[in-house]
C-alpha cells in the first residue's frame, strides 16, 4: 500500500499489493483518470490521458475547449461545461444557473483514513494500517470546494472512494446531484453485472452486454431495494471464476442509489455511483459541508473469485464492527413461520421446550408481541407489551426461557406505524406524507419521518425502554415497505428534497444509539426479508436476513448471488417447513439444514410438529453447525459448481485459511436417469499436501482434489445434498 504523487509528472500513484491506480492533472487544472489496473509502479503512463492528440487540452487549444471536455476521462464530471456524459456533481445557484466545473487547487496524502460523518464507513481497526490521498478542487465561481477521496488498506486490494462539499462562498447551493465516484476508461467489450430481484428473490446475477448510451441500475424506493443491489460491475467477455477482469463498484448506503455505466461516441466507459438524483436535493449553506457515501471499488484479472475474495476480506476486516463478527451466533428458532400472529406465553414456551431439547440456544419473538398486534394493520408505534398474549411482560418469559436454558430474542420494526395505531392518532404529522394529498397504503402501515429529532427520539426510546427492561440478548430489526408521497412536515419548503437522505442518517443515528447503549446486543437488519441488504446495514450489524424466501431450492440462487459480495457469516439463513410457505416446493429436511449451514444458521418452524425423523435430524444439524460454524465463519468462499448455470446441480466450499480444511456443500437440483457420477474440481488447497475425506477415510493429495477433482456419485431424488469434509493430513 502507497500513495506517491510524482511532482514533475503531476500524477498520482496509488497501489495496492495486487492492483494500482493512477491520477493525472492536466493544464495543472484538469483531474483525470489514467490507469486502474495490476499493480505497475512506472508514473510514465500519462500518455494514456491521450493529451498530446486532438482534442488538445485547453492550453494548446483554447478554441475548442469543449470538445476537450467531451471526451477527457475525468475523475469527477461536472454538468455545463462541454462533458455531456452523465455527471458526478450538479449544483444550482440562488441565481438558478447549474454550471460547475472544478480546478484542481492541491492535495495531501494522510496516515489512517477519516471517517464520514453521520455514515458508515470502512474503517483501518486497531491494528490495520491505511492510507488516504485528499485532491483538492475547486469551482471559485460559485465559492464551492470539493475533496475526493482515495483511501486504501495495507491488508486489501479494495480503493474506497468518497466526495466531501464544502461551501465557502456566501450564498447559499443547491446540490441537485452528489455521486460518490466515476471511472473512466476505454471499452474492452465489457459486460455488465449486477444483481436484480424482487421481494423472495432478491440478489440474482445477471449479465447485460453493453450498448451505447446508458444503462443503469437504481432504486428510488427509499431503500437500496429488492429489486437491486447497489452493485454494478464491468466484466471482460466470458468472465470465470479464475480468468478474465472485473472493475466492480458497491455502494456503502442504505436508500435511494445510482448506478451508471455509459458508453459513449469514442468507445469509452464511464462507470459512476452515488445517491440517486431524483428527487435529491441538499441546502448547502455557507460554511456548511456534505459528505457523500462511500464506494468501495475492486479490481480483479483472476475472474470473480479474485473480486469476491477482496470484498469478502474487506467487510470481515474493516466494516463490520460487531463484537460477534468472530464469535460463534446462537442457533435460534424464530417463531413467526410457525404461529405467526397466533400465540401465547404458553404455546411461546412449548415450542421453546421441545427446541432446547433439540439443542436450540434462542427463541426469537417476531411479530405480534405488542399493542394489538393480532394482524399487520395496526399498532405499529404503539411498542407496549401485549400482557393479555404474556401475562407478566417479557421478564416473565425471559425468566422462563432462561429456566429451559434458553435466551430471548425480539423482533422490532421501529421505523413504521399503522393507521390504527395510538401514535398515529397522536400524531399523524409524524409519518411521512403530503399534507392534503392521500397517502398510499402498505401492508396497512406509514412510515416514520426520520428528519424529525422528535420522532428520532421517540423510536430510539421505545426501542431502548423494551431492552433496558428484560434480558434480551437479539434483536431483528424490520422495516416493511417503501416510500411514497414523500414529504415532511417538519422540513420547510426548500429542504424537501433532503428528506430521503435524512431519513437513512436518521436510522444509522438509531442503530449506533442502540449498539452505543447495549454493545452485546446482536443486531440482525431485515426489510421485509433482503430489502436492505447493503454495506451500509452490515456497518451495524454482523448479520442481515438474506429474503423472506426461506425455501432451499430458492435460497441457492439468492445466497449465490448474496455471497459474490459478502461473507457467509453475514447472511440470514433458516431451515422452514415444507411445502414452502412461499413456493409451495418440498426438499428433504436434511438439504434444508446444509442450504441454512450456507449462513447464520437457525430454524423458522413449529418444532412440536416435526416427525420423529426430523427431530432426529435438527439435532443431527445442529451438531454440524457446532463442528462447522468457525469453518464457515472465518473460512475463504468458493463457487464451485452453479444451478443457476447448469441446471443440474449447485456446489460451494469453504477453505481454512491455513488451507488445513475444507468443507463441500453439493446439492443436485435434478435428479437424472442412467447417469454417472460428477466430477467436482475443488479450489484453494495446499497442492503439496494430502487430504483426507472424513466420511471415507479415503486420503487424496490437494493438487488431485483441484486439477482431477472429486467424483460425486448419484444421489436419488431432487434436491437430495451432501457435506463433503476434507482434511489435511499431517
Amino acid at each position: 500500500m502507497a500513495i506517491f504523487f510524482d511532482e514533475q509528472k503531476e500524477i498520482f500513484r496509488l497501489t495496492t499489493e495486487h492492483t494500482a491506480y493512477f491520477i493525472g492533472i492536466v493544464d495543472g487544472t484538469y483531474v483525470g483518470h489514467i490507469y486502474y489496473g495490476p499493480r505497475m509502479e512506472d508514473c510514465g503512463c500519462g500518455y494514456l490521458l491521450r493529451t498530446k492528440e486532438s482534442p488538445l487540452p485547453p492550453s494548446e487549444n483554447i478554441w475548442d475547449k469543449a470538445a476537450f471536455a467531451d471526451a477527457f476521462p475525468y475523475e469527477y464530471s461536472t454538468w455545463g461545461v462541454g462533458d455531456f456524459r452523465n455527471p458526478c456533481l450538479c449544483v444550482r445557484t440562488a441565481q438558478g444557473s447549474r454550471t460547475c466545473e472544478l480546478s484542481y487547487e492541491s492535495y495531501r496524502i494522510l496516515e489512517g483514513k477519516p471517517d464520514l460523518p453521520g455514515l458508515p464507513s470502512a474503517f483501518a481497526g486497531e491494528n490495520g494500517a491505511a492510507e488516504t490521498l485528499e485532491i483538492v478542487c475547486r469551482d471559485t465561481c460559485i465559492g464551492l470546494k470539493v475533496i475526493l477521496r482515495y483511501s486504501m488498506f495495507a491488508d486489501s486490494d479494495a480503493l474506497m472512494r468518497s466526495v466531501l462539499l464544502v461551501n465557502e462562498g456566501e450564498e447559499e447551493l443547491y446540490l441537485e446531484r452528489v455521486l460518490s465516484a466515476c471511472l473512466d476508461m476505454d471499452d474492452e467489450s465489457y459486460q455488465m453485472l449486477t444483481l436484480p430481484g424482487s421481494w423472495a428473490r432478491e440478489r440474482h446475477m445477471e449479465y447485460r452486454p453493453l450498448r451505447h448510451g446508458s444503462q443503469e441500475v437504481s432504486s428510488q424506493r427509499g431503500i437500496s431495494s429488492h429489486q437491486a443491489q447497489p452493485f454494478v460491475a464491468l466484466t471482460t467477455p466470458n468472465i470465470t471464476e479464475t480468468t478474465g477482469e472485473v472493475y466492480a463498484m458497491h455502494f456503502v448506503y442504505s436508500g435511494n442509489f445510482q448506478a451508471q455505466v455509459e458508453l459513449s461516441q469514442f468507445d469509452t466507459v464511464r462507470m459512476t455511483m452515488g445517491i440517486h438524483p431524483q428527487g435529491f436535493e441538499w441546502v448547502l449553506k455557507p460554511g456548511e459541508s456534505f459528505a457523500a457515501p462511500e464506494v468501495v471499488c475492486v479490481y480483479s484479472n483472476q475472474g470473480l473469485r479474485a473480486m469476491t475474495h477482496t470484498f469478502h476480506e474487506l467487510y470481515r476486516n474493516h466494516l463490520i464492527r460487531s463484537r460477534y463478527l468472530h464469535q460463534k451466533r446462537p442457533v435460534l428458532l424464530n417463531n413467526w413461520e410457525a404461529t405467526y400472529f397466533d400465540f401465547d406465553a404458553d404455546r411461546l414456551l412449548a415450542i421453546a421446550k421441545e427446541a432446547g431439547e433439540a439443542g436450540v440456544e434462542m427463541l426469537v419473538m417476531d411479530d405480534g408481541w405488542f399493542g394489538k398486534r393480532n394482524h399487520d394493520h395496526c399498532s405499529l408505534g404503539d411498542w407496549q407489551v401485549n400482557e393479555e398474549k404474556l401475562p407478566g411482560g417479557l421478564a416473565a418469559l425471559t425468566a422462563n426461557l432462561k429456566k429451559l436454558g434458553m435466551k430471548l430474542g425480539i423482533w422490532f420494526e421501529p421505523e413504521m406505524v399503522s393507521k390504527d395505531s395510538d401514535l398515529y392518532r397522536a400524531h399523524p404529522d409524524w409519518a411521512i406524507h403530503i399534507p392534503g394529498r392521500e397517502l398510499t397504503m402498505s401492508r396497512g402501515q406509514y412510515i416514520l419521518d426520520l428528519s424529525r429529532p422528535e420522532v428520532i427520539e421517540y423510536v430510539y426510546e421505545s426501542v431502548a425502554e423494551i431492552l433496558r427492561n428484560a434480558e434480551i440478548a437479539y434483536v431483528k430489526w424490520d422495516m416493511n415497505r417503501q416510500m411514497t408521497e414523500i414529504g415532511s412536515t417538519f422540513l420547510d419548503a426548500a429542504h424537501q428534497g433532503e428528506l430521503c437522505h435524512r431519513y437513512v442518517l436518521g436510522v444509522y443515528e438509531l442503530q449506533e444509539r442502540l449498539l452505543k447503549e447495549f454493545p452485546d446486543l446482536l443486531l440482525e437488519n431485515c426489510t421485509s426479508g433482503g430489502g436492505r441488504f447493503d454495506p451500509g446495514m452490515l456497518y451495524f450489524s454482523p448479520q442481515i436476513w438474506c429474503s423472506d424466501d426461506t425455501d432451499a431450492g430458492e435460497r441457492l440462487a439468492i445466497q449465490e448471488g448474496t455471497a459474490l459480495l459478502y461473507p457467509l457469516s453475514t447472511i440470514g439463513a433458516h431451515v422452514s417447513v415444507c411445502p414452502n410457505h412461499i413456493v409451495g416446493r418440498v426438499t428433504p429436511f436434511e438439504t434444508r439444514g446444509y442450504v441454512a449451514l450456507g449462513g447464520t444458521f437457525g430454524y423458522e418452524l413449529d418444532i412440536t410438529k416435526l416427525s420423529e425423523e426430523e427431530h432426529r435430524l435438527m439435532r443431527e444439524q445442529i451438531a454440524l453447525y457446532h463442528t462447522y460454524q468457525p469453518l464457515i465463519r472465518e473460512g475463504d468462499y468458493y463457487r464451485i459448481a452453479s444451478a443457476r448455470e447448469n441446471h443440474q446441480y449447485d456446489c460451494f466450499s469453504v477453505v481454512a485459511k491455513d488451507r488445513s480444511e475444507v468443507l463441500v456443500t453439493f446439492i443436485q437440483t435434478a435428479a437424472r436417469a442412467n447417469y454417472h457420477s460428477r466430477k467436482i474440481r475443488l479450489a484453494g488447497l495446499n497442492p503439496r499436501a494430502a487430504y483426507r475425506w472424513q466420511e471415507t477415510g479415503e486420503i487424496y493429495a490437494g493438487e488431485t482434489l483441484m486439477m482431477g477433482g472429486i467424483l460425486v456419485p448419484p444421489l436419488m431424488g431432487d434436491y437430495a445434498g451432501r457435506l463433503m469434509h476434507f482434511v489435511e493430513v499431517r
